[in-house]
């Protein structure tokens, strides 16, 4: 608390801004007096369930069964982590604290993501590990505005550069200001980044940031993508981190890569330089937990309907529950190196639309699955995974992703009913909206010849 207190008056803050995020993703949040905060910080502080009650796009679920119409709505109590304390550049006298949602009887939301990854992480810590994890995310940026973008049905959108040029220096260099301002702004804020380069794609990035702890991993994954939407806009753009925005282009990614470390972080355990590929039992019995699950909780690592626009052959992204050495045509990718230290497990599963608490959270817990149960993972496979037959299919569709955690008991011992029951119905109101949209598809195949 004193140390809290002399970096708010160091920095010269005079108001918060407090916020949690929801099971999508998103940072829901508001601004507060710094006195309040002060009362926050020893007291905790009300904040309207709904959050947990409604979607993406702020419409209510009709199906939600910890709270609804039937439950009034009523305050959950935000917890401040004051470990979260942070002070974007752009607003140097406002903080930054993130928060935690607990019930009226003091017990952890069950709904609550970051709640669900402190959960997991106390698991693998009785269980003797520290894991660290890194996050990569590829987005799109257009010289647009949200009103623009909105105006024009996103459609036709400008993007910041033309053309496909992955790896390409020359279109770094020509946007430079921006890329550096942002890069800059963000080390400030405290996301680290480790690489920043261009995809394949007009205007898409790809941005890695550095492996810590998982819950400081998620932290900065998620706010990397609110913050990133704040800095582009007042550069003049837009971000979208959709898993596929358009049709013909390829999709973004948001790879999660992992290791297991001794409690003093002295020693990678997925690392073993007496195998052949240099990975230890460890790290292949953590794999086999990630492959075995996969089909039943792939809901959870790709939670929306435009997920599976990406599970396509020929871009990038898996179809398979499948493993292998360097080979990223896989769900899994082993890593081995350079150097013991280097050894981790890359999940590509994942889209960029993946909430990062839920995907660290349940990834973590399928691996140390497969350590406890000491699962034995299949030969990693050599050449294109995805070609069918060589391994376990995805599900293709959230209907089908959603169905199967429904009934997976394994998601529930690991996660939790509560957790899981919620998701699940909550999936299920997504399905259903989709599914009495008329989409722009639909009009240009049928409005006319038909």
């Amino acid at each position: 608390m004193e140390q809290l207190r002399a970096a708010f008056n160091d920095r010269g803050i005079r108001r918060v801004k407090l916020g949690g995020f929801d099971l999508d993703g998103v940072l829901r949040g508001k601004y507060i007096h710094v006195d309040k905060f002060w009362s926050a910080v020893d007291k905790g502080l009300g904040f309207c369930d709904v959050i947990f009650g409604w979607d993406v796009g702020d419409q209510l679920y009709d199906n939600a069964s910890i709270t609804g119409w039937h439950t009034g709505y009523p305050d959950l109590q935000a917890r401040v982590d004051a470990s979260s304390f942070r002070v974007l550049p752009e607003e140097p006298e406002t903080a930054v604290v993130l928060v935690d949602f607990y019930g009226p009887d003091g017990s952890p939301h069950p709904a609550c993501p970051r709640n669900l990854l402190k959960r997991v992480v106390a698991r693998l810590s009785a269980a003797g590990f520290q894991a660290k994890v890194g996050v990569e995310y590829e987005f799109w940026l257009f010289r647009e505005s949200a009103e623009s973008a909105h105006a024009k049905r996103y459609q036709d959108l400008a993007p910041l550069s033309p053309g496909m040029f992955g790896y390409s220096w020359v279109r770094q260099g020509q946007h430079a200001d921006l890329l550096e301002h942002m890069i800059d702004s963000l080390a400030a804020f405290g996301i680290e980044l480790e690489g920043l380069h261009t995809e394949t794609g007009p205007g898409v990035y790809e941005a890695a940031l550095r492996a810590q702890h998982p819950l400081a991993a998620a932290d900065a994954a998620a706010l990397f993508k609110s913050v990133l939407k704040v800095l582009a806009a007042r550069s003049g753009c837009l971000v979208s981190f959709m898993a596929k925005w358009r049709s013909d282009l390829p999709g973004s990614s948001g790879h999660i890569h992992e290791s297991l470390w001794t409690q003093d972080e002295s020693q990678n355990l997925f690392a073993d330089p007496k195998t052949p590929d240099g990975l230890s039992q460890t790290a292949r019995r953590f794999a086999a937990g990630l492959v075995s699950l996969m089909p039943e909780l792939t809901a959870l690592y790709s939670p929306t309907v435009n997920s599976y626009k990406r599970y396509v052959p020929g871009v990038w992204a898996p179809t398979t529950a499948s493993w292998g050495i360097e080979n990223r045509t896989c769900a899994v990718r082993a890593i081995t190196g350079p150097g013991k230290a280097a050894a981790r497990l890359e999940y590509r599963q994942t889209a960029a639309d993946v909430n990062p608490y839920i995907g660290i959270a349940t990834s973590l817990a399928a691996g140390l699955h497969g350590l406890e149960q000491g699962l034995e993972a299949p030969p990693p496979i050599e050449g294109d995974a995805t070609v069918s037959g060589v391994a376990p299919p995805l599900p293709a569709s959230l209907a089908a992703a959603n169905q199967a955690l429904a009934c997976s008991t394994a998601a529930r011992t690991l996660l939790g009913d509560a957790f899981v029951d919620h998701f699940v119905r909550t999936r299920d109101w997504e399905l259903r909206q989709y599914a009495r949209s008329v989409t722009d598809w639909e009009l240009a195949r049928y409005f006319e010849a038909i």
